[in-house]
């Protein structure tokens, strides 16, 4: 599609997410970002649909969460001209850490962020590639207020709302942007 000038960016970038059925285990459905990432025209249109809404408000960080939240983050904050924060899966980080253990839909993990990460009053953004049962969301919101940060906002590309993450996040005082959603788990 060369023409894009009259179309629902959502449901375009939503017809490039993959649907891998049975993975990482079975009777879930995984929606798989990578062909988007790889095409260059909907790749930089998902950036710059996030850039677009983040850059009049004043944010001072980006945070992303293991691991495609990085891919989306770090060019996020890049584009923003704001640092970024990794957030990762427990025991990948090399300096003094904060942790946060959580419910998957599969099982139970843990994030890590430095305690060096961000400063009381910071304005951050928290980004992954989708909500699910909002666990990991809420790990890495719950990670930032730790350390004094003011989250501004979450945002992910997908939503599944059937998983209630979503639902989750926002009941706890957490305003979620994201690009699109898919009603199917």
């Amino acid at each position: 599609m060369d023409n894009l000038s009259n179309i629902d960016y959502a449901s375009y970038l939503k017809g490039w997410i993959r649907a891998v059925p049975n993975w990482p285990h079975d009777g879930v459905m995984f929606r798989d970002i990578t062909p988007l990432l790889q095409n260059p025209k909907t790749f930089r249109m998902l950036i710059d649909i996030f850039v677009h809404r983040y850059m009049d408000q004043k944010i001072d960080l980006v945070a992303g969460l293991d691991a495609r939240g990085f891919i989306i983050g770090s060019v996020l904050a890049y584009e923003l001209n704001v640092g970024f924060i990794p957030i990762r899966k427990k025991g990948k980080l090399p300096f003094t850490t904060v942790a946060e253990e959580y419910e998957l839909e599969y099982g139970n993990a843990t994030v890590e962020m430095h305690t060096d990460a961000c400063k009381p009053g910071d304005r951050v953004l928290l980004i992954d590639d989708l909500v699910a049962t909002g666990g990991t969301m809420m790990a890495g919101y719950h990670l930032l207020q730790k350390l004094g940060a003011e989250i501004v906002e979450a945002a992910a590309i997908i939503e599944l709302p059937q998983l209630g993450g979503a639902k989750l996040v926002r009941d706890d005082g957490l305003a979620l942007f994201t690009v699109c959603s898919f009603d199917g788990i």
